[in-house]
């Protein structure tokens, strides 16, 4: 995504002189509406949340923030339900909204001890992964897959599934070694291999059902600087090398940029080279010039395609070196909605030419890059890379967008190819879905039912996945 903007503008400028009026009076140029907004409180006088792209709402009943377990196991037994916690709101799935009680962690944050010689950590739920990034940096540890996005709470992050990249990698819940949580009863637990196994390995990635998670213990790795490299290639250059760029580097993934034939290729790799100066982010003036371009040229795929590639041919590769903290997860202010599976990785790449072919065939309006990542296995009961290599695919959509072509032209391809949806992002899948896709699906509901038997955990979603109501 490293376009120069000054470049795309000069492109575009330059099409100016030989696009015919009726292109540009088909073209979408002008100010974009806002979606329409909810109320700011319902007839009752409860005050609107909503989730970081605006898709999900809701108007509790009551809030709360804990600032101690204690608090909370009481929290849990008197207050009205559901209770469902809630960190940044970066789930597009309604795992938060309810009617109930609205938990936020954001009193119980920061490290709470750690271990030099085993490189763990045990920290509060609520911490941030951002802050978490700077805080193990203290103590010499790292993480060493972290999430596109670092804003979560980590008990968030990891009760969703919440990854980065990397063939030899597991998601964030992946490198958890033990966990603490209130169950639905105020019942404070301590869970690893040893203790509670069964729900340690139900709760790791949890989506909140299972109880609340208020300590997080993580096997990090000592602090490494890494290498960030950042180039423009052909998709199909890319599609044939990734198998050989995927084993050749530690974090890895690339973004095809729609209607240009041309992909970003971002890769990590441990170095011990002294930190580099990092130029100023252009990702995101970059991903704005992709929406002026379709704006601009939407009504004419090939002329679209001709100026991307021209502007995109002369744009210089992006090296940079700093800890992997620092570079792993990027800022993201234009806000979207996302769809993401996880597919076996031999199905990753032909999955992702039939939904290439679909968007740029269908749906001209799309810009977003579709982003490719793969990630190591784990045994989290409720883990979409449970069990096997997983090559992921995520399609997004620009928040003022519509966004049901998600639905009606994605999910199918992903289904097809045996998917598994992330659980923070949209899919329309209900419990008999994931109990096919998943092994211990059923073991997880039942352990659920007895862990929670009066649901004080599950809002209107969870229950139908759950099948609980």
């Amino acid at each position: 995504m490293m376009v120069s903007r000054r470049s795309l503008f000069l492109g575009m400028a330059g099409v100016a002189a030989v696009a015919g009026a009726g292109g540009w009076a088909a073209s979408r140029v002008g100010v974009q509406p806002e979606p329409p907004a909810p109320p700011g409180q319902d007839e009752a006088g409860r005050l609107l949340w909503r989730n970081w792209s605006g898709i999900q709402t809701a108007y509790p009943a009551q809030r709360a923030a804990p600032g101690s377990e204690g608090e909370l196991a009481a929290l849990v037994r008197t207050a009205p339900g559901p209770l469902r916690a809630v960190g940044s709101g970066h789930s597009f799935m309604p795992l938060v909204p309810t009617p109930g009680t609205l938990v936020t962690l954001d009193r119980m944050t920061g490290l709470i001890s750690h271990d030099k010689a085993t490189s763990t950590a045990v920290a509060w739920g609520g911490t941030r992964l951002a802050d978490l990034g700077a805080a193990l940096a203290g103590i010499g540890q790292e993480m060493p897959n972290l999430p596109d996005i670092n804003k979560q709470s980590l008990a968030g992050a990891t009760a969703t599934g919440t990854h980065g990249t990397g063939a030899t990698l597991p998601a964030l819940h992946g490198n958890i070694t033990a966990l603490r949580l209130v169950t639905g009863r105020g019942d404070i637990l301590d869970c690893d291999v040893a203790r509670n196994a069964e729900l340690f390995q139900a709760a790791r990635l949890g989506l909140g059902a299972f109880g609340i998670v208020t300590q997080v213990t993580l096997q990090n790795s000592p602090l490494k600087r890494v290498e960030r490299n950042v180039w423009l290639q052909p998709l199909e250059q890319t599609l044939a090398d990734w198998p050989r760029l995927h084993q050749a580097h530690r974090n890895i993934e690339f973004y095809y940029l729609p209607f240009t034939d041309m992909t970003a290729v971002i890769t990590h790799d441990e170095t011990d080279e002294p930190a580099t100066v990092r130029p100023p982010a252009q990702d995101n003036e970059a991903l704005l010039d992709l929406k002026k371009l379709r704006d601009w040229l939407g009504w004419s795929p090939a002329l679209r395609r001709r100026v991307a590639r021209q502007v995109m041919s002369g744009l210089e590769p992006e090296r940079v070196v700093d800890e992997s903290w620092r570079l792993l997860s990027n800022e993201r202010p234009v806000r979207f909605n996302e769809m993401e599976f996880h597919l076996p990785l031999e199905a990753q790449v032909g999955a992702l030419q039939e939904v290439i072919a679909a968007i740029e065939g269908q749906r001209n309006d799309v810009f977003f890059p579709i982003e490719a990542r793969i990630v190591a296995p784990d045994d989290a009961w409720l883990s979409p890379f449970q069990g096997r290599m997983t090559g992921s695919i995520a399609v997004h959509a620009y928040y003022k967008d519509q966004y049901d072509f998600l639905y009606q032209l994605v999910e199918p391809i992903m289904r097809r190819h045996g998917g598994r949806p992330h659980w923070g992002k949209l899919n329309s899948l209900k419990r008999a879905d994931f109990a096919a896709l998943y092994p211990r699906f059923n073991d997880a509901a039942e352990l659920r039912r007895q862990m929670d038997p009066e649901g004080r955990f599950l809002n209107d979603y969870l229950r139908g996945v759950f099948a609980d109501a």
